[in-house]
């Protein structure tokens, strides 16, 4: 039995993301400017990944 395409990781591990991790998404609010020094990082707004 073969192995189902979506499950193979080495042709994927260029491929870009469309959920980025919290850490990712405070720096991305950052260089936006829409981040405050001692804001919590639970509950972050949905953000965009830059293209």
């Amino acid at each position: 039995m073969s192995q189902h395409r979506s499950l193979k990781g080495s042709s994927s591990v260029g491929a870009k993301r469309s959920v980025l991790k919290r850490f990712e998404r405070v720096k991305l609010l950052k260089s936006r400017g829409k981040w405050k020094d001692g804001s919590s990082p639970i509950g972050l707004p949905k953000t965009k990944p830059d293209e």
